[in-house]
C-alpha cells in the first residue's frame, strides 16, 4: 500500500470494491491519467489487469519505474490516442483528473467511446465547495497569481511544516484546480456526456485543512475519525467525492 493518507486509502478501498463486484473475467482496466500509478500498481497487486496511462512524460517515467507487476503496463497517451487504439475497457478510473482539465466534457467524450457497453466509469474529485478547495484550494491559488510577498511568505511557512507541494499520486509539474464540481455540477456533467451515476460515495472532512492538518498528518487516528464524520454529514461537507458511472 503505497497510500498513506486514510482519505486517500478509502478512496482506493471504494475503486476495488467496484471492480471486484462490476468486472467480468479477464477484463481489462484503464486508469486515466495515472501519475505515478499508484492505483494501477495497488489494483495490479489485488490481481486486477491494469493500464495506466498520461499525457505526463514524467509522471510515466516515474511509474514504470516503481512497477514491478507485469499485469501492470504504463504508457505516455492522449485521449485521441486511446479512440484511435479502437480498444474498448470494461472498467475506466478516472481519479482526481477532471478538476485539472480545461475542458473535462472532452475527455468523457473519449472515455464514453472507449468504455464497454456494459462497463463502469470510476470518477473521483475533490468536492469543489468543500472545506479543501474554499479554504486552502482557492487561496491558494489567488496567492499564487498575485506572486507577491503573502505567496513567498505562505511558501515558507509551508516548507517550515513540512508541506512539499507535491503528491504521492503524481509528479506532473502543473497540478492546479482549474474545475470546482458540485454533487450538482458533476450529475449535469455526466448526464451532458451520454453517462449516469449510479453511485455517490465521500472521502473526508477537514483532515487535510490547515491547521488541523498539522496534526492529523501525525495521527491516524484523527484521520479515521474524520473520514467517519464525513459519513454522517451532508455531501457538500465532504471533502471529495467517489463516483461510479454508467453509459446511457
Amino acid at each position: 500500500m503505497e497510500f498513506e493518507r486514510i482519505a486517500d486509502i478509502k478512496r482506493l478501498e471504494f475503486i476495488r470494491k467496484t471492480l471486484e463486484t462490476s468486472l467480468p473475467s479477464g477484463a481489462e482496466v484503464l486508469d486515466v491519467g495515472c501519475g505515478n500509478g499508484v492505483i494501477s500498481r495497488s489494483l495490479g497487486s489485488l490481481g486486477f489487469n491494469v493500464k495506466g496511462v498520461d499525457i505526463s512524460e514524467k509522471a510515466i517515467e516515474r511509474a514504470k519505474v516503481l512497477n514491478k507487476l507485469p499485469n501492470v503496463k504504463f504508457e505516455v497517451k492522449s485521449a485521441e490516442q486511446l479512440v484511435a487504439d479502437g480498444h474498448q475497457y470494461h472498467a475506466i478510473i478516472c481519479s482526481e483528473v477532471l478538476e485539472h482539465l480545461h475542458q473535462p466534457e472532452m475527455l468523457l467524450q473519449v472515455l464514453h467511446q472507449v468504455l464497454h457497453k456494459d462497463g463502469v466509469l470510476i470518477v473521483t474529485v475533490p468536492n469543489g465547495k468543500g472545506p479543501r478547495e474554499v479554504l486552502v484550494t482557492k487561496p491558494v491559488i489567488a496567492m499564487q497569481k498575485k506572486n507577491n510577498w503573502v505567496w513567498k511568505l505562505v511558501q515558507k511557512i509551508k516548507s517550515a511544516f513540512g508541506y512539499k507541494g507535491t503528491t504521492v499520486q503524481s509528479s506532473a509539474d502543473d497540478l492546479t484546480h482549474i474545475q470546482f464540481f458540485t454533487k450538482n455540477d458533476l450529475e449535469k456533467l455526466a448526464n451532458t456526456n451520454q453517462f449516469n451515476i449510479v453511485q455517490f460515495g465521500k472521502t473526508n472532512f477537514i483532515e487535510d485543512v490547515f491547521p488541523f492538518s498539522f496534526f492529523t498528518k501525525r495521527f491516524k487516528f484523527l484521520q479515521k475519525w474524520d473520514c467517519a464524520v464525513a459519513e454522517k454529514l451532508p455531501y457538500q461537507f465532504t471533502g471529495g467525492f467517489v463516483t461510479v458511472w454508467q453509459k446511457k
